[in-house]
C-alpha cells in the first residue's frame, strides 16, 4: 500500500475490530458482511444502506492520495455524523484495498505451491512405478505407516536394566526446576514448562539413568542468580499410578552452557549467531558426562545418549550437529513452526514478508527446521493436525511420500536413498498424578481438610467483582493478538444474559506496568481496558497483574469450585496444555475449533468448540455451557474421566517405546587400537587452514607462513596443523609435493569439503627413504554415512545435471557434468563448464529436499566444482569429530580463512574456535550462487565477536602477532 501501510492498516483493524468477516458475504457481523450485525458507525445511523453504499461508492474507481485526503477531511471536520460518513467511506475503501492485496498474495502462494508440488510429484510417482504388486493403496488409512511410526501397537517393554542417557536442548527462555516465571516474557512459556516437566517425569522411569536438559546460562543483572548456576538438579515427578521399579537411577539435571554475550538476556530471535557456541559447549559436557556414567554403571566405556532432544528450531540445528558428531538418533519437536507462522503472519497483511523476517528472523527459523527434518530420526508433534497441515508445508516432508517410504521400509524396498523422518503424535504430558483424588466422579470437590484457608490467589482475584459468587469463566493467556483476547471480551461485553450469570477472570501473565510492556503486549492489554470501560464491566472482570506459577493451580480451582468454565479463543491453538490443566481440575471448557483442541475434545469430551472469529457464537455457547447444569456436570465428569490419557507416564511410555526401537548407532571413538598413528592427539593448540579463496600458489604461501609463524611450537610438538579443503586427497597429495612440502608437517587432512579425514603417516625407517601414506578415519566415515543417498542418490543427480543446459538460439549445451575422478564414497562430484547458468544453491538444496534426498550440495572452487556431502558431513563437522575422538580443546583452534569461500565457508567461523580472516588481493571475489541461506550473514555469525579477527595478507610478520594475540605461541 505504498507507503501508507501504517495509517491504512489501523483503520483495517479498527474494522476486523469491529466485527469479523468483512466482505464474506456470509452474513458474519462485520461491515461489508451484508449480515445482521453491522459495524458500530453503521449502526449509529440505521438508515445507511452498506450495500448500495459500497455499489455506489466504492466499486467506480479511487486511488490512495483519494484516502488520504478523506482521512484529512474527516479529521478537520466538526459534525460527528459527518465525520463518521468519511470515515466509513474510507474503511470500505481500505476493505477493498486489502482485499485486492490479498488477492496478489495468494496468486503468489499459488506459485510457490506449484513449483514444490511438481517435483515433489515426480518423487511419488518415481516410488509408485516400482511398488510391490498389492502395495498401492495398502495401509492408506493407517496413521502410524503413514507417517513412518512403526511402534505402533508394538510397544517394547522398559526395563530398568536399560540405563538409558537421554539429553533434552531448548535454548531460549527463563528455565529453572521450581517456580517458573511463566509469562515474564514470550520466550518463557508452556515449552519452558513441558521441557522442564518432560525431564522429570523421564527420570522418574524405568530404564532411564539421567536426563539433561541443555538450556543458556544468564548472568544478566535484573535476573534471577539461578539462572547463571552450571547446573540445576530437578526433583523427579512421582508418579501415583507407576509401580515398575525405577532401578539405578542418577536424575535429571538443568546444564546451563554459557554461549553469545554474558551479560545479556537474549531473545529467542537473537540467539542464531550463537547456536554453534552452544553446540561446542554442549559437546564438550555430554562426552564429559557420558565417560562418568559409563564408569558409574561400570560399563567399561563411556555411555553415550541415547537420543538428542531439540525443542524448537535453534534447538534443533543444535540438536542436528551435536547428534551428527556423535552418531547418535537425534529427536525433534517444533512446538511452534515457522512457515505456520509466516503463513498466518502474511494473511493478516499487517507487515510485508521483508518485515517479518526481519522481526522474527522467520527464515532462518524455517531453514533450521528443514535441517531438523533432514537429520532427525524422530518427530514428535502434538496433533495428526501438525502432520498434515503444518510439517506438510515443508520442503522435506509430505504425507503421501511419507506413506509410500514406510511401505516400501516395511516390505525391505530399495528407497532409491530416499529417507522420511519418522513422524509420530504423542500429546503432551500433564503433572496431575497428585491432583485427582481431590475430586469424585459424582464432580463434588474433596473437602476432607474444611478448616484449611483459601489460596491467596483468591482473594486477589474476588477483589475484582461485586458479586464474587457467581461462576467464573477462566482464560489464561499471554497478551498477545493471536491469543484472541479482546473477542472474548466483547463477547463478554455484548451479551447481557451472560454478564449477568458469570464473572470473566484474565489471567494475562505478570506485568508491572503497561509502559514498560513491549507494543504488541501493551496494545492487546490496552484494548481490554478500554473494553471494559466502553462496556462497563467493572466488578465483572478481574485482571490481576500478578501471580505464581504454583498458584495457576489454585486458579483453576476457584473456577471450578464456583461452577465456572475455562475458555481458549484463540485464533489458532497448536496444542493447548491449559485445556488439560482445566480438565484435570474438573473444570469444563470452550475452545477453538482451530488446531489441536478438536483432537482433544474427541478424547476428553468435555465441553464445546467454537469458531474463534465469531463472538456471538462464543457468547452463546458459555451461557449455554453455564446454564445448564446437566451439561456442565456431564463435561467435568467426561474431562476427569478421560484426563488420564494426557498423563506423564503415558507420555513418557510411547516416548520411550519409540526410542527402544530405533536402529542401534555406534558413536564409537576407537583409541591405538585401530593402529592409526595420529599425533594431533598431545597437541596443545591446533591451527586449521582453510582458505578457500586463494589460488594453490597462494594457498602454499599461506601453508609456509603458517607453519613459519609458528615454528618454535610446531618443532617442540605442541602446535599441530589441520588442512581443511575441498581438494581430495590426491589433490591435496600433488600440491604439497609440488611445492616441495611434506605432507607429514599436518596432523590431519580434512578433504572433500569434510566427506573424508585423512591421517598421513611415514612407512619405513628413514624420513629419506620412506613413503608416506594417508589412513582414512574410517569411524569417520562410519559416523557420515548414515542416512546417505549412495548410488541412488548419484543417480538422481546425473539426470538433474543433464537438465542444466545452456541455451544458445535452438542449440542446448549441458553445463554439468559427473566427475567421477574427483568423487568418493561420500562425496558425489560434478564438473560446472559454466557457472554462469548454474542454478542457484538454495534452489538445489530445496529440490534435494523435496525429492527426500538428505545430503549437502555446496559449490566449489570458484563454481567449478559441485559437491555433494551427507547431510552429516562439513568441514566444521568434522573438526568437532577430531575434538572428540582425540581430546582437542576447541578454545586452542584457530581457522585462517579468507574473505570469501566455498558454500560453507560461513559454517567456519561459529564456535569457541578463533578465526582470522586473511584479507588480500588474493582472495577471489564470492559468487551470488554459492550462498544457501535465504536470510541475512548477521543470522549466522555474530561480526562483532571477539573470536573473529580481520588481518590485511598473510605474511609472517602478520601472520605472528595475531595468533599471539589469540594466546597461541609462536616462534
Amino acid at each position: 500500500m505504498y507507503g501508507n501501510d501504517n495509517w491504512i492498516n489501523s483503520y483495517l483493524d479498527a474494522i476486523l475490530d469491529a466485527g469479523k468477516g468483512a466482505g464474506s458475504g456470509s452474513g458474519g457481523g462485520g461491515a461489508g458482511g451484508g449480515g445482521d450485525r453491522p459495524s458500530l458507525l453503521l449502526r449509529e445511523r440505521g438508515h445507511f444502506s452498506p450495500a448500495r453504499y459500497f455499489v455506489e461508492e466504492v466499486i467506480t474507481g479511487y486511488d490512495e492520495t483519494d484516502l488520504y485526503k478523506t482521512w484529512s477531511r474527516a479529521n478537520a471536520m466538526r459534525s460527528p455524523q459527518e465525520r463518521n460518513t468519511r470515515l466509513e467511506n474510507m474503511t470500505w475503501r481500505i476493505w477493498n484495498l486489502a482485499r485486492k492485496k490479498k488477492e496478489v498474495e495468494d496468486a503468489k502462494r499459488l506459485k510457490r505451491r506449484l513449483e514444490t508440488e511438481k517435483p515433489r510429484t515426480d518423487a511419488t510417482a518415481e516410488m509408485s512405478e516400482d511398488l510391490f504388486e498389492g502395495e498401492k493403496g495398502e495401509d492408506a488409512g493407517d496413521a502410524s505407516v503413514a507417517y513412518g511410526d512403526s511402534s505402533a501397537g508394538n510397544t517394547p517393554r522398559i526395563s530398568a536394566v536399560d540405563k538409558l542417557y537421554i539429553v533434552l536442548i531448548s535454548l531460549h527462555g527463563l528455565v529453572r526446576g521450581e517456580n517458573l516465571e511463566l509469562g515474564r516474557d514470550s520466550d518463557t512459556s508452556g515449552q519452558v514448562k513441558y521441557v522442564v516437566e518432560l525431564a522429570k517425569a523421564l527420570s522418574s522411569c524405568p530404564g532411564v539413568y539421567r536426563v539433561d536438559l541443555l538450556t543458556r546460562q544468564i548472568l544478566a543483572p535484573n535476573y534471577d542468580r539461578g539462572y547463571g548456576e552450571p547446573s540445576e538438579t530437578l526433583v523427579p515427578t512421582s508418579f501415583k499410578n507407576l509401580k515398575q521399579e525405577r532401578g539405578e537411577n542418577s536424575g535429571a539435571y538443568i546444564t546451563r552452557i554459557p554461549f553469545g554475550p554474558k551479560d545479556k538476556y537474549l531473545a529467542k530471535e537473537h540467539l542464531w549467531p550463537y547456536v554453534q557456541e552452544f553446540v561446542d559447549g554442549a559437546l564438550s559436557h555430554i562426552v564429559h558426562m557420558s565417560k562418568i556414567i559409563g564408569e558409574e554403571i561400570g560399563c567399561g566405556h563411556p555411555m553415550w545418549p541415547a537420543v538428542i532432544h531439540g525443542h524448537y528450531a535453534s534447538a534443533g540445528v543444535a540438536a542436528a550437529l551435536i547428534s551428527g558428531a556423535l552418531n547418535v538418533h537425534m529427536v525433534f519437536t517444533g512446538h511452534f513452526l515457522g512457515k505456520d507462522k509466516l503463513e498466518g503472519l502474511l494473511k493478516q497483511g499487517r507487515q510485508t514478508r521483508e518485515e517479518i523476517n526481519m522481526t522474527y528472523k522467520i527464515m532462518r527459523r524455517i531453514e533450521a527446521e528443514e535441517l531438523s527434518l533432514d537429520a532427525s530420526e524422530i518427530v514428535i508433534a502434538s496433533t495428526r493436525q501438525e502432520i498434515e497441515e503444518q510439517w506438510n508445508l515443508y520442503d522435506g516432508f509430505e504425507v503421501m511420500l511419507a506413506r509410500k517410504l514406510r511401505a516400501r521400509v516395511k516390505r525391505g524396498a530399495n528407497c532409491y536413498g530416499r529417507y522420511m523422518p519418522r513422524m509420530v503424535i504423542i500429546p503432551p504430558g500433564v503433572e496431575f498424578g497428585h491432583m485427582i483424588h481431590e475430586f469424585d466422579m459424582e464432580g463434588e470437590e474433596d473437602s476432607h481438610s474444611p478448616a484449611s484457608e483459601d489460596p491467596p490467589i483468591w482473594s486477589e482475584i474476588m477483589r475484582f467483582f461485586t458479586n464474587p459468587r457467581k461462576p467464573l469463566i477462566l482464560a489464561v493467556a499471554r497478551p498477545y493478538p493471536e491469543k484472541n483476547i479482546t473477542t472474548l471480551v466483547k463477547a463478554f461485553g455484548e451479551c447481557r444474559p451472560l454478564r449477568e450469570l458469570a464473572n470473566l477472570t484474565l489471567i494475562m501473565g505478570n506485568r508491572e506496568a503497561i509502559s514498560k510492556m513491549s507494543n504488541m503486549s501493551a496494545a492487546v492489554l490496552t484494548s481490554v481496558l478500554t473494553l471494559i470501560d466502553e462496556y462497563d464491566l467493572y466488578g465483572q472482570v478481574a485482571y490481576p497483574k500478578h501471580h505464581k506459577h504454583s498458584e495457576v493451580l489454585d486458579i483453576y480451582r476457584l473456577a471450578a469450585r464456583t461452577k465456572g468454565a475455562f475458555v481458549n479463543v484463540a485464533y489458532f491453538e497448536q496444542f493447548g496444555v491449559t485445556l488439560i490443566e482445566a480438565a484435570m481440575h474438573g473444570l469444563p471448557v470452550i475452545a477453538t475449533k482451530n488446531g489441536a483442541p478438536v483432537e482433544i475434545h474427541q478424547v476428553l469430551d468435555n465441553g464445546l468448540l467454537v469458531d474463534p472469529h465469531d463472538q456471538h457464537a462464543i457468547a452463546d455457547a458459555l451461557y449455554k455451557l453455564l446454564s445448564d447444569k446437566q451439561l456442565w456436570s456431564r463435561c467435568r465428569e467426561n474431562g476427569l474421566k478421560n484426563i488420564h490419557r494426557f498423563s506423564w507416564p503415558e507420555h513418557c511410555k510411547n516416548y520411550l517405546s519409540r526410542i527402544l526401537t530405533l536402529s542401534p548407532r555406534y558413536p564409537a571413538f576407537p583409541g591405538n587400537e585401530d593402529q592409526i598413528k595420529a599425533p594431533i592427539k598431545g597437541r596443545k593448540c591446533i591451527i586449521v587452514i582453510a582458505v578457500d579463496s586463494a589460488s594453490k600458489k597462494d594457498l602454499v604461501c599461506i601453508i609456509k607462513n603458517s607453519i613459519e609463524a609458528t615454528r618454535k611450537e610446531t618443532l617442540s610438538g605442541s602446535t599441530g596443523f589441520v588442512l581443511s579443503t575441498s581438494l581430495t586427497m590426491s589433490e591435496i597429495h600433488s600440491l604439497l609435493i609440488s611445492a616441495g612440502m611434506a605432507p607429514t608437517d599436518f596432523d590431519a587432512f580434512i578433504c572433500n569439503s569434510g566427506s573424508d579425514l585423512f591421517y598421513p603417516s611415514r612407512a619405513g625407517d628413514s624420513p629419506s627413504t620412506s613413503r608416506v601414506t594417508f589412513a582414512l578415519d574410517r569411524t569417520y566415515q562410519s559416523h557420515i554415512e548414515y542416512r546417505w543417498g549412495g548410488e541412488g542418490l548419484r543417480k538422481y543427480l546425473v539426470k538433474w545435471a543433464s537438465s542444466i543446459v545452456e541455451r544458445r538460439g535452438r542449440t542446448e549445451k549441458q553445463v554439468i557434468f559427473e566427475d567421477a575422478e574427483h568423487s568418493s564414497t561420500c562425496c558425489f562430484a560434478f564438473r560446472v563448464v559454466n557457472p554462469n547458468y548454474l542454478p542457484p544453491l538454495k534452489e538445489l538444496q530445496k529440490l534435494m529436499r523435496i525429492q527426500s534426498l538428505r545430503c549437502h550440495a555446496l559449490y566449489n572452487h570458484s563454481a567449478t566444482r559441485l559437491s555433494v556431502i551427507p547431510i552429516h558431513a562439513s568441514r566444521s563437522q568434522a573438526l568437532r569429530y577430531l575434538s572428540v575422538r582425540w581430546g582437542i580443546e576447541l578454545r586452542n583452534v584457530v581457522i585462517l580463512v579468507g574473505e570469501s569461500g566455498d558454500s560453507d565457508y560461513e559454517e567456519l567461523f561459529g564456535g569457541l574456535h578463533k578465526t582470522i580472516v586473511l584479507k588480500g588481493e588474493f582472495n577471489t571475489p564470492a559468487n551470488r550462487i554459492h550462498t544457501v541461506r535465504r536470510y541475512p550473514l548477521q543470522d549466522v555469525i555474530a561480526l562483532d565477536c571477539s573470536n573473529i579477527i580481520g588481518v590485511e595478507g598473510c605474511s609472517t610478520d602478520v601472520l605472528t602477532p595475531t595468533l599471539k594475540t589469540l594466546g597461541i605461541p609462536t616462534k
